[in-house]
């Protein structure tokens, strides 16, 4: 049962963390608000990795790590921009329902179909995501920020494979290695943003592409801490259990999100919003039991 407690652990923090950087993009550069969390993720997770006395990684684990980062500063960056520009109910549902299938038709190809209650579970879970995207036009004109969303889908989802090659025991210090180069791509890509066009596409205005406030600092902090939870959740869940179960968990963290911008910035409740969160309930449930059973 452990792996369904991270998972969920994997989507509350994920969500949260998502929210966070949506919120903090729409008022400081995404370039900045990217490299400040994931280098605050970094020292987080390289704390943890001393504190548990956690043991090095392998050459193939540090591939897997610097692999994983390629994939997370693309997907981070296209979901980041999407939670800024467009509407938090389309482009984290969108992505979230990516992220949940690429790991879960990979687990049941890999290590077989699980059990019947499990699999329809995993395929109400892939449900309700996607019922939970399903929101009428923006009052305020934003656009909705699908193609930012699909294009975050598609790269996250591969990094839920790279991460659960991780080998067994080890999670904080791969993750260290993974936030320093998602850290480094970032930085290249502001050193690398002189022109107009890459100047607009990292969010930059008057100031410097990467300049976050000073007050804006905590929280992104916040934002840093918990997307390192959440992905150090994540990668403990696939090294507890089958990965599709593992993966299709975690991607419930656009409940998570879409629950925040319901109540923080008053987005429109539509009924699908609850349909899809009682349909994660219920896909909660029948992954639990049937896990159990």
């Amino acid at each position: 049962m452990l792996v369904i407690v991270l998972g969920v652990l994997s989507a509350l923090s994920w969500g949260l963390g998502d929210f966070g950087g949506g919120l903090t993009s729409r008022r400081a550069p995404v370039a900045g608000v990217l490299l400040l969390s994931q280098v605050a993720g970094a020292a987080m997770s390289l704390g943890l990795a001393v504190l548990l006395r956690e043991a090095g990684p392998a050459p193939a684990d540090i591939g897997w790590s610097l692999a994983s980062s390629l994939f997370g500063a693309a997907g981070l960056s296209c979901l980041y921009i999407g939670l800024a520009r467009g509407r938090m109910g389309v482009v984290a549902p969108v992505t979230g329902v990516l992220v949940a299938a690429i790991p879960a038709v990979a687990g049941i190809i890999v290590e077989g179909v699980p059990r019947a209650a499990v699999l329809v579970g995993i395929v109400v879970a892939i449900s309700s995501v996607l019922v939970v995207s399903r929101v009428g036009d923006a009052a305020d004109g934003r656009p909705s920020g699908l193609r930012w969303g699909v294009a975050a889908g598609l790269t996250l989802g591969a990094v839920t494979l790279t991460l659960s090659q991780m080998t067994t025991g080890l999670v904080f210090g791969p993750l260290t290695i993974m936030r320093l180069g998602e850290a480094g791509l970032i930085g290249l890509s502001v050193l690398g943003a002189g022109g107009r066009a890459g100047a607009r596409l990292l969010g930059r205005t008057e100031s410097p592409a990467w300049r976050v406030p000073t007050r804006l600092w905590p929280a992104v902090i916040a934002v840093g801490a918990f997307d390192m939870l959440g992905t150090g959740f994540y990668i403990a869940a696939t090294q507890a259990g089958p990965l599709a179960i593992a993966g299709v968990l975690s991607a419930l963290y656009p409940v998570t999100t879409v629950i925040l911008a319901v109540t923080i910035l008053r987005e429109q409740l539509a009924r699908w919003h609850l349909v899809g969160i009682a349909l994660s309930a219920v896909a909660i449930v029948l992954i639990t039991t049937g896990s159990a059973g």
